[in-house]
């Protein structure tokens, strides 16, 4: 819990880059070795996503800039998957609103925008794919003010911070023809504009479980989010349902026992 953390959610259209981006965004954390072999569109592990091209549930990743750990969320941007959006949206302090930086703001990032303006959420604008040839930044820049608008944004979601990239290049900039040459503005975005999570490091452990998922290696597994917590670290958790099944057990005579 004393961690320094960022809790971010990535909400972009189809097409307009997000996995490109996050896949640059990881590269360029170090989170890989140097002779591991790279997979591209690493968010989309699901093999119905692979193959459409679409994100369709809501799933998670991290990097460290620095002494900073951030969680990255994908999320779906259909209204079909309305019920992974929210729970998604839970999880996260803030939004990454990533646009391409020609064809604008389109339905999908409408609709999970407004999920994440409703819910207090600060968000940090991305103009991604400037090196097309038909990039209208400042056009499209001043479209997303008109959707934040509409969307009934307050003041100081309205004073977010832009930054324009290149995914494919891996690379960010503050201002249109600075000399960057990596995703260093990003981060430094995220860092300053998206707030740390709350929460009590020396109260009674509270986590909000937001989906349940199933690995051949691990068993059961579940994306969740931690809000308090006082046990001692590493030391396992166990539900009320597991430790009363524990009685039960040892109430049968068997030899059972889970810290």
């Amino acid at each position: 819990m004393t961690q320094d953390i960022r809790n971010i959610a990535i909400i972009a259209h189809v097409d307009h880059g997000k996995t490109t981006l996050v896949d640059a965004m990881l590269r360029q954390s170090g989170i890989f070795r140097a002779n591991e072999a790279l997979v591209e569109r690493v968010m989309d592990s699901n093999d119905l996503e692979r193959e459409r091209g679409i994100t369709i549930l809501a799933k998670n990743t991290a990097l460290f800039f620095h002494d900073t750990k951030i969680n990255i969320v994908d999320t779906p941007g259909h209204s079909d998957f309305g019920g992974e959006v929210e729970r998604a949206l839970r999880m996260v302090d803030g939004v990454v609103v990533l646009v391409d930086a020609s064809e604008g703001p389109l339905p999908q990032t409408r609709y999970v925008l407004q999920k994440a303006l409703a819910a207090k959420l600060p968000p940090v604008i991305v103009l991604n794919k400037i090196d097309r040839v038909d990039a209208r930044a400042k056009e499209v820049l001043d479209e997303i003010y008109d959707l934040f608008i509409d969307l009934d944004a307050t003041e100081d979601q309205l004073d977010f911070p832009v930054i324009y990239t290149n995914a494919r290049d891996g690379v960010a900039y503050n201002k249109l023809g600075d000399d960057s040459k990596d995703l260093l503005p990003l981060f430094e975005a995220i860092v300053k504009s998206i707030p740390k999570p709350p929460g009590d490091p020396e109260g009674v452990l509270q986590i909000q479980v937001m989906n349940l998922d199933y690995s051949e290696f691990l068993g059961r597994d579940c994306r969740r989010r931690r809000h308090s917590d006082r046990r001692k670290p590493h030391r396992p958790c166990q539900s009320n349902a597991a430790r009363a099944a524990d009685y039960r057990r040892a109430d049968a005579g068997h030899d059972f026992h889970r810290e």
